[in-house]
């Protein structure tokens, strides 16, 4: 017998490392100018949105800082704007820090029963609760819920509102906290209740709608995907009203149509619209 030697060729696939994103894009904009004559400030602020809008000013080394700090934050309200003068401004070197917040802390929140975030005759499942470890732990997204919704599933609006941020231009998801910032959105804001529906981790440009839309309950509004920091394919769904913190929200418990509680809500459960 003939022995016939057998070669065998074995091929290592190596996937290279997926990179953060070197650009950020914000949910939305606004207008903001500011003219230094003699010893007058002018600074001139236009809020686009059908949304409050919280505006910080800060300076940081000179005179004026102390002036700005009185001002603490600015509330405009929806499409709006405003004109501030500060008078006796003898030391002008450093630029002014402008930064901006949605909402107003002043607004009464009303309860608001959601529509479930997908067409009807749909039935998807639950894959991450309230307050769970992975990642609704913090004041942000404790009562967030992410549903199993596959990459171009329709996502459809919870609510009646306006739509006042939108970000669908990042294509990849990571694991780690560093990819928290690169998640795809929409942010609706509901003006009678005052809540505020994030729809998140869009797939690349996801979204069916622009800013400054009107929506209606029920109403195809994105394409659900796996950005930010994902490790699957799913739709974030979170309620946001605002508060007196970094980020501007916090998240409270969801109840959707039926009086079904999303605090009831855990892995595995089945909802269908």
């Amino acid at each position: 017998m003939k022995w016939i030697p057998l070669v065998i060729s074995v091929v290592f696939f190596s996937c290279s490392p997926k990179q953060l994103p070197t650009e950020r894009y914000n949910q939305y904009s606004y207008e903001f100018e500011s003219e230094f004559a003699a010893d007058t400030l002018k600074i001139f602020i236009r809020n686009p949105l059908h949304s409050p809008l919280r505006v910080l000013l800060q300076r940081e080394a000179d005179s004026l800082a102390d002036q700005l700090v009185m001002l603490k934050s600015i509330t405009l309200n929806a499409k709006s704007d405003t004109s501030l003068v500060v008078l006796n401004v003898t030391d002008f070197k450093h630029k002014i820090k402008i930064s901006s917040l949605l909402g107003s802390l002043e607004k009464k929140i009303l309860p608001i029963e959601l529509d479930l975030p997908f067409q009807e005759g749909k039935e998807f499942k639950v894959i991450q609760g309230n307050n769970s470890n992975f990642t609704h732990n913090k004041d942000y997204s404790r009562y967030a819920l992410d549903f199993d919704m596959q990459t171009n599933d329709t996502i459809c609006s919870s609510t009646d509102g306006f739509v006042v941020g939108v970000v669908d231009r990042y294509k990849y998801s990571g694991k780690g906290k560093e990819w928290t910032p690169f998640a795809n959105f929409i942010t609706i804001y509901e003006p009678i209740s005052g809540v505020y529906c994030q729809y998140v981790h869009l797939v690349e440009n996801g979204s069916l709608v622009s800013i400054g839309d009107r929506v209606e309950r029920g109403q195809k509004i994105a394409l659900s995907g796996n950005t930010g920091r994902s490790t699957v394919e799913h739709l974030h769904l979170n309620l946001l009203v605002p508060a007196d913190n970094s980020n501007g929200f916090k998240s409270i418990p969801i109840t959707f149509t039926g009086g079904i509680k999303g605090v009831t809500l855990k892995k595995g459960d089945r909802l269908k619209r």
